[in-house]
């Protein structure tokens, strides 16, 4: 009996959780009907997040579709080299304790639900504000762009192309938009708790299968030693610099995702938040490790595969793994519903941040700010709306991998980390120099991505980043800040 993934089984699993899906955002509505009534309710859960949604939620925040789907290709790409992807994600955790503790207390003491808020509140300027959402909306709408990407290439991949690429990025928009407007962060962080079961279930159900079936470590060792060489070796001087920029890139990057804080607000508690990022530690080896072994497997598996290719390595090591036996083939039907309910719920949440920013801090506070909460949402809906329907054009022939998809959004995105970061801790960090630092590593970034610039090997965001630092402490030293203007900072920042 054939047990690969193909045609109307793939179709199935892809029904069966698009179904769940839409059961959970119904659910969730009827069990909140006044959630389309109230911003903190929609956007944050009503700031009731228990300990394991919230950290299923983080976890499928920073393990998507750009994790299982993208990183093992990246890792049967370059080889051992890429195993400076499970340090990616420590280097997250230990940026999000440098200041989400201390942002969490401050987003309960003034309400804040988002990140633009707290950038509102400290430095009461509409440039900064302004500025620092612009950004965070080209970040977000960037890795929405990935996520509607990894869609595609995920339900392609399991169908063994019975459904075409761009049919499931448009199927499964539809199922995001749906149940992400009936339940909005509840339901999100729902479909992130039982996405994130099925997905560590099956990933390492897909590495005991690649073991099995294809001989693991040693054997693709020994095929990299006889064909392909290079994929052993050590990076060189600048391979290991930009490793380290890397690094500080998307440790930093990753910890200041705009829907990421959101989930800092929607805490139940400090308490809460702790003992979720205490169970984040883990998640680097359980999970990027995992996936980094199954690239590097793949190497041996499928031998000879284009970049192209190379993109659907982990469903075609799904199908071949499943083909072999009934349990594996049932354990590889929860790791692909888990992938595709994971990029989903990611998307979503992504999406309802974007909205959020459009709706409370560019349409609510500029435009219209006598607005009732009831239209903003609206406002902020149909935002997100427009916008995924220009993605969907742009997704519909991607321009990159999803690797290199990945990177970009964080050359502009880490820019707001001065502001966000030094702004919780020091009082004399000036107005005028944020906004000027910011714009600087704004600008230089941009100039040294679009014409392929690399100096010494460090990622093009990080010399914005060098740069916006340097200006943002510099220039507060440099300018004065009255008495009546650090004591005001003093009382925004002050517990």
């Amino acid at each position: 009996m054939d047990l690969a993934f193909s045609g109307w089984s793939g179709i199935l699993i892809l029904v069966v959780y698009g179904l769940l899906m839409l059961g959970v955002g119904l659910f969730t509505y009827l069990k909140n009907r006044n959630i389309h009534e109230s911003l903190d309710e929609y956007y944050l859960g009503g700031r009731g997040l228990g300990v394991m949604v919230l950290f299923f939620t983080f976890f499928a925040t920073q393990y998507s579709g750009n994790t299982v789907v993208g990183y093992p290709p990246s890792a049967y790409r370059q080889g051992f080299e890429y195993l400076v992807s499970v340090p990616f994600f420590i280097m997250i955790i230990m940026a999000y304790l440098l200041f989400a503790p201390r942002l969490y207390k401050l987003g309960k003491k003034y309400n804040l639900i988002t990140p633009s808020q707290w950038f509102e509140k400290r430095f009461k300027s509409k440039a900064v504000t302004i500025l620092a959402s612009l950004l965070m909306l080209y970040g977000l709408g960037n890795y929405l762009l990935e996520q509607l990407i990894a869609i595609g290439q995920g339900v392609s991949g399991l169908t063994g192309g019975t459904i075409p690429y761009q049919v499931g990025v448009i199927f499964f928009v539809i199922i995001m938009v749906i149940y992400g407007w009936l339940g909005g962060m509840r339901s999100v962080a729902y479909t992130d708790t039982m996405q994130g079961i099925a997905l560590l279930f099956g990933v390492f159900m897909l590495l005991i299968g690649s073991i099995i079936y294809f001989g693991g470590l040693p054997t693709s060792a020994d095929y990299m030693q006889a064909y392909s060489p290079e994929k052993l070796g050590i990076p060189d001087g600048l391979g290991v610099v930009n490793w380290f920029s890397m690094l500080i890139l998307i440790g930093i990057g990753a910890a200041i995702y705009p829907h990421a804080i959101q989930r800092i607000f929607s805490a139940k508690s400090e308490r809460t938040l702790k003992r979720s990022f205490s169970r984040m530690a883990w998640m680097p080896f359980i999970t990027s490790g995992v996936v980094f072994i199954i690239g590097i497997i793949g190497i041996n598996a499928f031998p000879g595969l284009s970049t192209e290719e190379s993109e659907q390595l982990v469903g075609m090591m799904a199908s071949t793994i499943a083909s072999k036996n009934v349990i594996f083939y049932w354990a590889m039907v929860l790791l692909f519903g888990g992938v595709i309910a994971a990029i989903v719920s990611t998307a979503d949440s992504v999406l309802l941040t974007f909205s959020s920013i459009v709706s409370n801090d560019l349409y609510g506070s500029y435009i219209n700010p006598e607005a009732s909460q009831h239209k903003k949402l609206l406002v902020g809906k149909l935002a997100g709306v427009v916008a995924v329907g220009i993605l969907i054009l742009i997704a519909w022939f991607p321009p990159a991998t999803i690797y290199q998809i990945f990177i970009l959004k964080f050359e502009l995105l880490i820019q707001i980390a001065p502001g966000l970061i030094l702004g919780l801790y020091w009082n004399r960090l000036h107005t005028k120099a944020v906004f000027t630092g910011m714009a600087v590593g704004t600008l230089v970034a941009s100039i040294v991505t679009i014409f392929d610039i690399s100096v010494l090997g460090v990622s093009n965001g990080l010399w914005g980043l060098l740069l916006n630092t340097g200006i943002s402490v510099v220039g507060s030293l440099v300018m004065s800040v009255s008495v009546t203007e650090e004591n005001e900072a003093k009382q925004v920042i002050g517990i």
